[in-house]
């Protein structure tokens, strides 16, 4: 039985993580000995891994570069003596391929990349150059992540895409105007949503704006912003400034947002840079009409005027025109949400993602 390590920072209640857990639960339903590394500490995903038998080993990182840490993690490898190694995101992927001995008897190690990292500095990329020479291969959740990483130097033949999976089990959309009253909308309001962590990142002010354009537009709209971040503040003061309050409710974060999709009309995604979006593939599957930013990883999800819309970054005006196309048209409305859903069915589950790292372990440890 071959025995795969996983290292992620933490497993807190996020996208990435989300990701990392499900593949966690697939191997070990696939017969591999899977062992499990946080390195800053556990969280809500630490259940689901209890539940599948996986072992799970927090290191309690503390310090941006934490040498304590970081010999935790060495002896942690020493003692499991994996086949493979598969690290999650920037510091598991630094601290991982640090504590992997040199030599050819070392394990295979692979690394996973999730967003178009705009943000790093100077550093961190020369920390991923550094450690080039122990990484066998680079996994990116889409083209675009992959490209990026390309164009920094990494090799070209050394680099695989998985796209991410998106639960398309049935939302109970009989119980739309029970969410809707918990949430305190109307029957008849015309619900445009977002879903996501509110940083700068995502861009959300440029929906509010384009909620105060739509407003003109079309009668009973109602703006839904489920999640929180630093951005929460400053978003709830543009609402204000552009006069607008009283027509956005924002939740908070909600564990059980994928529930409360149905209470939404059409969705809103206006990011700078991502990966490849949870939080917009799950609406697609959900049968949501959506409306998101033209960036490379957004038109790996969406065919424009198809199953979607893409529209230029920052265009508030152009989510404003488009959501107010859908209310006005609401055959074409349901006919895009059925081609996002039908999408999202056939070729992002959870099967497909898990059979395609299965296939590239297999592939490293026979060669």
């Amino acid at each position: 039985m071959k025995r795969i390590l996983l290292i992620t920072p933490t497993l807190d209640a996020s996208g990435a993580e989300k990701q990392f857990t499900e593949l966690a639960c697939g191997l070990s339903d696939r017969d591999f000995d899977v062992h499990v590394v946080a390195l800053s500490r556990g969280g809500p995903y630490a259940s689901r891994l209890q539940e599948h038998g996986i072992p799970l080993t927090v290191l309690n990182k503390r310090l941006k570069f934490d040498p304590s840490a970081w010999y935790r993690l060495r002896s942690t490898i020493r003692k499991l003596n994996p086949n493979l190694i598969h690290t999650w995101m920037f510091t598991a992927n630094s601290y991982g391929r640090m504590a992997v001995a040199s030599g050819s008897d070392r394990p295979k190690v692979v690394v996973s990349e999730r967003c178009v990292d705009s943000w790093k500095a100077g550093w961190q990329h020369f920390v991923d150059r550094r450690l080039m020479d122990r990484t066998d291969l680079l996994i990116a959740n889409s083209k675009s992540v992959a490209q990026f990483y390309e164009q920094r130097g990494f090799p070209s033949e050394r680099t695989r895409v998985v796209r991410n999976w998106v639960d398309v089990s049935p939302v109970a959309t009989e119980r739309r105007s029970e969410i809707r009253e918990s949430l305190g909308l109307n029957p008849d309001d015309r619900v445009v949503g977002f879903v996501g962590r509110l940083a700068k990142q995502k861009r959300v002010g440029d929906l509010v704006w384009a909620l105060q354009l739509g407003k003109q537009l079309t009668e009973n709209l109602k703006f839904l912003i489920i999640g929180d971040g630093p951005e929460r503040n400053r978003l709830e003061e543009l609402a204000v400034n552009y006069s607008c309050e009283d027509l956005i409710h924002f939740t908070g974060h909600r564990e059980d947002a994928r529930s409360l999709l149905p209470a939404f009309d059409v969705f809103w995604f206006a990011s700078a840079f991502e990966g490849q979006s949870n939080s917009l593939m799950e609406a697609m599957a959900t049968g949501l009409p959506a409306i998101a930013s033209d960036i490379p990883p957004n038109r790996e999800l969406i065919d424009n005027g198809v199953d979607g819309y893409l529209v230029p970054l920052g265009d508030s005006v152009a989510f404003a025109q488009f959501m107010a196309r859908l209310f006005d048209d609401p055959g074409m409305a349901e006919q895009i949400g059925a081609a996002a859903k039908q999408k999202m069915q056939e070729q992002f589950t959870r099967e497909r993602m898990i059979n395609a790292y299965v296939d590239i372990y297999m592939e490293l440890l026979d060669s």
